[in-house]
């Protein structure tokens, strides 16, 4: 079992690494300018509610999350 677990957390911090190095590059420019992300700008106030993008992040961690549990099973 300890085994398994000290390579999951190698895979899990080169999945890191992999999405902080497409971060940096620009790649998830996208992300938080999705339709049905409210942004609203007055003179001095902005307030953004990024309700589309967090339902994506929430889609992508729950498949992520399971697939995980798959391979432990």
């Amino acid at each position: 079992m300890e085994r398994n677990v000290g390579a999951l957390l190698v895979v899990l911090g080169i999945g890191l690494v992999a999405i902080g190095a497409l971060t940096w590059m620009g790649a998830f420019g996208w992300f938080g300018r999705l339709p049905g992300d409210v942004r609203i700008e007055m003179e001095s106030t902005r307030i953004f509610i990024p309700v589309t993008s967090m339902i994506v992040l929430s889609v992508v961690a729950t498949l992520a999350v399971n697939v995980v549990a798959r391979l432990l099973r």
